[in-house]
């Protein structure tokens, strides 16, 4: 059975930008959670942001070592192991899966890029596909919409084929904070 988590690439998630009072304590928690209950050898897919993110988190749950900074880990890869071409199919495999994305960061005044009325919409559509699950809207997604509402997507829309036949979705985050919206899911099927 496919283990599959989806957590956010926010790099406050990263060690270097923990402070004395954890700004994201909760959503580091969820994190932590998803990514211990894949398994010891998680593969990734991620952008080079939610590379870092991945290894830091994969090594904070205690899990394979992660890979070295700069690692050339700038599409979707293995933490610990080989990466892969942005052009390979993740197929249902064995060993878990930690996807690495989240939803426009445009949904307020507060949010790091200027408000953007389509954003809500947006994400509230996203979360409905990917609690169904729906894949055929997740191949769907308009990329050219996400980049527009800095969502990071390019990695949700390779859950698609993952997805197909799994069971019902864990959440165990789903909040807006700072503007950006964040989820934090589990499947397996």
């Amino acid at each position: 059975m496919t283990r599959v988590a989806l957590v956010p690439g926010v790099l406050a998630l990263l060690p270097e930008y923990r402070s004395l009072q954890d700004p994201v304590a909760s959503l580091r928690a969820a994190c932590l959670d998803a990514v211990a209950w894949l398994g010891p050898s998680p593969r990734v897919v991620a952008d080079a942001q939610g590379s870092r993110i991945a290894a830091a988190l994969v090594g904070a749950a205690g899990l394979d070592t992660p890979p070295p900074s700069g690692s050339g880990y700038s599409t979707s890869g293995r933490v610990g192991g080989r990466v892969a071409s942005a052009s390979e199919r993740i197929e249902t495999t064995e060993e878990g899966v930690l996807v690495v994305g989240n939803g426009s960061a445009r949904r307020t005044e507060a949010s790091p890029g200027p408000f953007d009325p389509r954003a809500v919409p947006f994400d509230d559509a996203l979360g409905a596909a990917l609690r169904g699950p729906d894949p055929a809207v997740l191949r769907s997604l308009d990329q050219q919409l996400a980049e527009e509402l800095w969502a990071a997507t390019g990695s949700v829309t390779e859950l698609a084929g993952l997805l197909e036949g799994a069971g019902l979705v864990d959440v165990d985050y789903d909040d807006a904070p700072y503007g950006v919206q964040y989820w934090v899911m589990r499947w397996q099927g």
